[in-house]
């Protein structure tokens, strides 16, 4: 039997999910489909769950920072199956109301991998349906290293899942994923490493902060190795052997966990795209500005399943999602804004970016003048044992406006805002400057920083 809608949205996340309700409301019927749980990546297997993680990071790092400083640490540490308890009171509750919420706003809600029959069709099990318009926002997954023993890897999914932490551990990545899970993982006890087949990790942020934050991994345990490319897994009894090559030497690592940190790719490889016409590509989906499908005019696409130039965020994703539900109903006239989104690597301390790198503003042409500096030694940090702290913030001739603001330390996802925000609005550095922040607080940095 063929059911008929407006609206087809693949996937439950934050853009399908925007794109859906906005649909529904304006009177269309509409329908989603997904293959997982429904609520997406963020909410059930990424940056909600993980941050609680981190949170108790944090408190020991916390603690253990301020010990001889008035603060006794005896006995501090991380029980992860209580942790993992905790975050499950976030995490279980998801699915359930996020299909409630369909349920309540009319929207039909199918369980089951889709696959496109034609340009506006597709199959989820023995289901055939039909709409004037499809939105694929089916997220992204880990992508496929293709090495031997890859079976034997851990997602992020899985990490996030694990009943107790393995005393030996190895990321293979040197992205945000394997530095923010190391993090969690080194305070919670276990002896962990990461093995990087660059010159250089997490290369979406500034290199000298982060050069920084690695010497902060260091000294808590972590150790990287850069230039090692991860040639197999094997599994020996109860234990994994990862083999790997470095600049010509072989290395054996013998552990207990490996999880795979090296990048993820959009989740649409089982689409059958080619039965609806839709170009794409490893970054995802094609589409014009406006986020539809430069091949099929019947098709959007938003979030990780896209192939724009927002970075993989979710609020990305909510963006594109408002773009989208705009021009299907209005027409095509609303673009997503990508100035001023501000990154963060959730690591202790968390490392924040947004707008251009040095080198990057250097290679557009752009003359700015570089603010940088350690802020180790000033009283944000010291007052709370921070050793490991800094900043960079590049600042246009002539005009004063931000071009890139690159923070480590305390708070810095809450401050880089600040930042991202002049950015949006073209304030300049000598408004930062002139703003009264509270103090003492992080804020008020940021007049030293400009």
């Amino acid at each position: 039997m063929t059911k008929k809608f407006d609206l087809i949205a693949i996937g439950t996340g934050s853009a399908a999910a925007t794109v859906a309700s906005r649909c529904r409301a304006a009177g269309w019927e509409v329908a989603v489909v997904d293959a997982r749980p429904f609520g997406g990546t963020c909410a059930l297997r990424g940056c909600d769950p993980k941050k609680v993680l981190v949170g108790a990071a944090e408190a020991v790092d916390w603690v253990q920072r301020m010990k001889g400083k008035g603060v006794v640490a005896k006995g501090i540490g991380i029980d992860w199956p209580a942790l993992m308890r905790f975050k499950r009171s976030f995490t279980n509750p998801v699915s359930r109301r996020r299909e409630k919420s369909f349920a309540k706003a009319g929207i039909a809600a199918f369980h089951g991998r889709a696959r496109f029959m034609d340009k506006s069709a597709v199959q989820v099990g023995k289901e055939t349906l039909t709409a004037r318009h499809v939105l694929i926002a089916t997220g992204a997954h880990p992508a496929p290293l293709d090495i031997p023993g890859e079976e034997h890897l851990t997602t992020s999914d899985e990490f996030l899942e694990l009943k107790r932490l393995p005393r030996r551990i190895v990321f293979i990545g040197g992205g945000y994923i394997s530095f923010e899970f190391a993090h969690v993982a080194a305070r919670a006890g276990a002896a962990v490493g990461i093995l990087h087949r660059g010159a250089r990790p997490l290369t979406g942020f500034d290199p000298d902060l982060v050069g920084t934050l690695v010497r902060a991994s260091a000294a808590i345990g972590i150790r990287l190795q850069l230039k090692t490319a991860v040639e197999a897994v094997e599994k020996k009894g109860g234990r994994l052997v990862v083999h790997a090559s470095r600049e010509g030497k072989k290395l054996k690592l013998e552990v207990d966990l490996v999880v795979h940190g090296a990048g993820r790719v959009p989740e649409i490889e089982d689409l059958d795209l080619a039965q609806a016409g839709i170009e794409h590509s490893r970054k995802g989906i094609s589409v014009n500005e406006y986020l539809q499908s430069v091949s099929n005019p019947a098709v959007y696409a938003a979030g990780d399943a896209a192939a724009t130039e927002g970075l993989p965020l979710t609020p990305v994703a909510s963006m594109e999602g408002r773009a989208v539900a705009a021009n299907l109903l209005n027409g095509n006239h609303q673009k997503p804004n990508y100035t001023g989104v501000p990154t963060v690597t959730f690591t202790v301390p968390p490392l924040a970016s947004v707008g251009w790198q040095e080198a990057a503003a250097r290679e557009r042409g752009l003359k700015f003048k570089v603010n940088q500096g350690d802020t180790s030694g000033w009283y944000s940090s010291r007052r709370v044992g921070v050793k490991y702290s800094g900043y960079k913030v590049l600042v246009e001739e002539g005009s004063r406006r931000i071009v890139g603001a690159h923070l480590l330390g305390p708070h810095a996802e809450e401050t880089i805002n600040l930042f991202a925000l002049a950015m949006r609005l073209g304030l300049t550095a000598d408004q930062l400057k002139e703003m009264r922040y509270t103090y003492p607080s992080h804020s008020d940095d940021i007049g030293y920083m400009v």
